[in-house]
């Protein structure tokens, strides 16, 4: 199967770690001239050295993505640039480690929800006037296995948030098939990137090898964006096979069926 983007623009926001980093070198890799976005720019310069020591381009444009109109003009600088932009990777998201309801602040909650909601909420309202002009474009968003199931483990605030941007990319196929423009939300299970830092219990190194890794994640990114024009894939649940959500119950399971 081809994965060819040549010719195409993307921009990734989150790109300095995890699953943007991963995901921006593969779709360099693919062809695409990627446009690299997070708040720290060491690590994107960085990562844009590592694409064009392979042969690719990448342009840095460091920013919040929480911040409305620093993310407007990030998109009128790639129109500026590029006269266009074929594929957003609105991946940026982050947590607290004060997550249950009995420790959370309204400044972490509002943090969480700026972070994983309203980035990606201008991300989309920013590319959409530019994709429309186009009558082509591929949205995919980082959404998380809590945005389909709710647990205790993301908390109220992560889980509220990212239920949020499951239902904000279904709106936007609703609203934009119309116009040639397809959305796509990915919810992994969990992912060994450096988030899990952030978690109230820590994660063994063990516990992260079984877990789906950023290039996991970056080879369905490039999957779904080097999809026919006909198609939209709507939404994606993955997972590693050893869940660690199911463990309990399938151990359980074997015993009571021992």
């Amino acid at each position: 199967m081809t994965h060819d983007l040549t010719g195409k623009v993307a921009w990734v926001t989150g790109a300095g770690s995890g699953i943007g980093e991963a995901a921006a070198l593969g779709l360099a890799g693919a062809g695409a001239r990627v446009v690299l976005t997070g708040r720290r720019e060491e690590p994107l310069r960085a990562l844009a050295e590592r694409i064009a020591a392979a042969g690719g381009e990448a342009a840095v444009e460091p920013g919040d993505v929480t911040d409305a109109a620093r993310v407007q003009a990030i998109v009128d600088g790639i129109a500026g640039r590029f006269g266009r932009l074929d594929v957003l990777v609105s991946n940026a998201g982050s947590n607290v480690r004060e997550r249950r309801w009995d420790a959370l602040s309204p400044e972490g909650a509002q943090a969480v929800i700026a972070a994983n909601l309203s980035s990606a909420f201008y991300a989309s309202l920013a590319v959409l006037p530019l994709m429309r002009r186009q009558g082509d474009g591929v949205l995919i968003h980082t959404a998380s296995w809590a945005g389909r199931y709710v647990s205790p483990v993301s908390g109220p605030a992560y889980t509220a948030a990212k239920h949020a941007v499951v239902a904000m990319s279904h709106s936007i196929n609703m609203e934009e098939c119309v116009n040639g423009i397809r959305s796509t939300v990915l919810c992994p299970a969990e992912v060994a990137t450096p988030i899990l830092d952030k978690r109230p219990v820590p994660v063994s190194a063990e516990d992260r090898a079984r877990m789906l890794q950023p290039d996991d994640m970056a080879a369905l990114i490039l999957f779904v964006a080097t999809r026919p024009k006909h198609v939209c894939l709507n939404e994606v649940v993955i997972s590693p096979t050893w869940n660690r959500g199911y463990v309990p119950d399938a151990r359980l399971g074997s015993r009571l069926g021992a």
